[in-house]
């Protein structure tokens, strides 16, 4: 987990470049669509409420946001039925184990496109179950705290389980903020919690967290490892990828692409 997110991390502090951007527009818009079956309403639909705060924190346009959600909940044509979630499981160079969630209204184009990407770069597409038992899936909500106190932060999370709510299953502090993570089906009542608390949230997602981390140290397989996952999460199917990577901040900083 700690080489995915300093990947991550480092990802996030570089240019993004106009393709990319799109691509990412085209996907957040995606979520929002089939997050928008369940009900147009984001006070009534978590899952679309979720769907919305990325999309707004990543800068996606509110006429963009409007569309989405008119087209998921049946109001601007077809088009949301169209899509599936769907999860893809590979190795990359090292061994590194890799899950894809996607979001596609044609599972071979899709298939097809990981098969590539993963075997360009060193790697392979597996079976379905070849590398998920190395994860699981843990709520994570995002705290704007830079330069945090832990030990205020480990009242705030006691206050949070006396107060009634949900037991906080760790947490990671960076340089920008915190991490706070709990079980996968406390991901509304734990944002809700914090939030109560008075703390600033910067986002709340669910995510694949790795039991078994696969640390590289050979610099040339590490920056192939990268190379394919960057392609991986370029894929306009592609809606995350994870991986179990793990390695030195300093080699990490060096073998990255771009």
């Amino acid at each position: 987990m700690a080489g995915h997110s300093k990947w991550a991390q480092i990802k996030r502090t570089k240019a993004v470049v106009d393709a990319r951007r799109g691509a990412l527009f085209t996907r957040l818009g995606r979520e929002i669509t089939v997050a928008a079956r369940g009900g147009a309403d984001p006070a009534g639909n978590f899952q679309l409420r979720t769907a919305i705060e990325k999309a707004k924190v990543a800068g996606l346009p509110n006429a963009n946001i409007d569309r989405a959600v008119a087209k998921g909940s049946g109001q601007g044509g077809g088009g949301a039925d169209l899509f599936e979630a769907v999860r893809y499981e590979g190795y990359g160079p090292g061994g590194v184990a890799v899950l894809v969630e996607a979001l596609t209204d044609n599972r071979n184009r899709t298939a097809a496109d990981l098969r590539l990407a993963f075997g360009k770069h060193g790697g392979n597409l597996g079976e379905t179950g070849c590398v998920s038992y190395l994860f699981e899936q843990r709520s994570v909500v995002r705290l704007a705290l830079p330069g945090a106190d832990e030990e205020r932060l480990l009242e705030d999370l006691l206050a949070l389980e006396e107060r009634g709510g949900p037991a906080a299953a760790g947490y990671e502090i960076d340089a920008e903020g915190v991490d706070v993570f709990g079980a996968y089906a406390d991901l509304e009542a734990l944002q809700d919690g914090l939030r109560d608390l008075g703390l600033p949230l910067a986002g709340w997602e669910h995510r694949w967290i790795s039991s078994l981390p696969c640390r590289l140290e050979d610099a040339t397989v590490l920056a192939a490892c990268l190379r394919m996952l960057d392609v991986l999460e370029d894929l306009d199917d592609v809606r995350s990828v994870t991986s179990n990577l793990e390695a030195d901040e300093a080699l990490m900083e060096a073998a990255l692409p771009g």
